[in-house]
């Protein structure tokens, strides 16, 4: 089967709710899009409110509040909303990656893969009460045991290196904040039946790809990894995991570049018309961060620079046509668009979704601005 990747954008951006948009909850919406990237909560709650036809700031928020949004740390050692139902299969399979066992991050971290066991545990039983306690309350208790001592320093670092390992077993998640301060959390005890606990990796590798393909589809299993592992994963078990699928995949040639794609969203792919217009997305949106931003169908390659900033920042984009064209700020009242080279942007579609990420955002009286 031949498809165009105009067709392929038009069905990710109705199956990510880019166009059109919808109706959902926020655990829905994230879902769909096999998390949402949480590093920068504002980011994680634009990405929903953009996606919804009557913008909700405060959907997040209830969902978490809820207990249908979890946060932890996730694909790519990042920090991700997951519906806690689904949460266990990524999990499993950053798990399984075992990059704390390897002697690089032993030697960059200083806490060997015995240690990080004997953490594991330990955190586990402290947090197995269902107490929530901040970070500096956990890593005083955890440094009372002279096991733990010398670790003191990375176990209070935010970047949390050391704790990622244990979000990844199931020890811990994000608990709801105490001021300014994070909390840790047990998902068992926080979830309750919601929390399907960690799947062995064979287990949970169908169930990811599954869930991949769904929203960011036709797709190769390198990509897949990038987005999961920043290709981390080693080629045969990654074969085996996508050969284990056989019976529910085809493959599809997207203008020379051969993909797979789930059979039960063949016709629809094969439906979708070349997709028309402007829509605007948040810093860090699935709707790059699926395919990667390497992946030149969809952005460029000359302009990657300006989408994928240093120290992992990812802009706010453009996306035209279900291409990446242009990326966007708010400064102050204005919102300001710089196209990439050649690209003429109408400025009534940037009118229109400019106001659309004003009632997403709550900054109201937004103009638009082309630089």
């Amino acid at each position: 089967m031949k498809v165009t990747w105009k067709q392929v954008a038009t069905w990710r951006m109705r199956r990510q709710y880019v166009h059109p948009r919808t109706k959902r909850s926020a655990s829905e919406i994230v879902g769909r899009l096999c998390g949402v990237q949480a590093q920068v909560w504002s980011a994680a709650e634009l990405a929903v409110a953009l996606r919804q036809t009557t913008p909700d700031g405060d959907a997040v928020d209830r969902d978490v509040a809820d207990l249908t949004l979890m946060k932890t740390w996730a694909m790519r050692g990042t920090l991700h909303l997951l519906r806690p139902d689904d949460a266990g299969a990524y999990l499993s399979l950053m798990a399984d990656l075992g990059s704390w066992r390897k002697p690089s991050w032993t030697k960059a971290s200083g806490v060997t893969p015995q240690q990080i066991d004997e953490l594991t545990e330990e955190v586990a039983g402290i947090l197995d009460g269902g107490a929530e306690l901040t970070r500096d309350q956990l890593v005083t208790r955890l440094v009372a045991d002279k096991r733990f001592a010398s670790m003191e320093e990375r176990l209070r670092s935010g970047w949390g290196s050391v704790l990622k390992p244990l979000a990844w077993r199931g020890a811990l998640c994000h608990g709801p904040n105490q001021g300014n301060k994070v909390t840790f959390t047990s998902p068992a005890k926080k979830f309750g039946s919601a929390w399907k606990g960690i799947p062995g990796p064979d287990d949970a590798a169908p169930l990811a790809i599954e869930r991949y393909l769904g929203a960011y589809g036709p797709a190769a299993p390198e990509t897949f990894d990038r987005w999961l592992t920043l290709g981390s994963t080693s080629r045969p078990k990654l074969r085996k995991w996508f050969a284990a699928l056989a019976g529910k995949l085809t493959e599809v040639d997207v203008e020379g570049r051969k993909a797979l794609m789930l059979t039960e969203h063949l016709d629809d792919l094969a439906g979708a018309a070349a997709c028309q217009g402007v829509k605007l997305l948040g810093h860090f949106d699935q709707y790059i961060l699926g395919p990667g931003t390497k992946d030149d169908a969809l952005l460029d390659a000359r302009h990657r620079a300006a989408v994928s900033r240093t120290a992992g920042w990812i802009s706010p984009i453009v996306v035209v046509d279900g291409r990446v064209e242009a990326v966007w700020a708010i400064d102050g009242k204005e919102l300001v668009v710089t196209p990439f080279d050649g690209v003429r942007l109408p400025m009534k579609d940037l009118e229109r979704e400019a106001t659309h990420v004003s009632k997403a955002n709550g900054v109201t009286g937004l103009t638009v601005r082309v630089a």
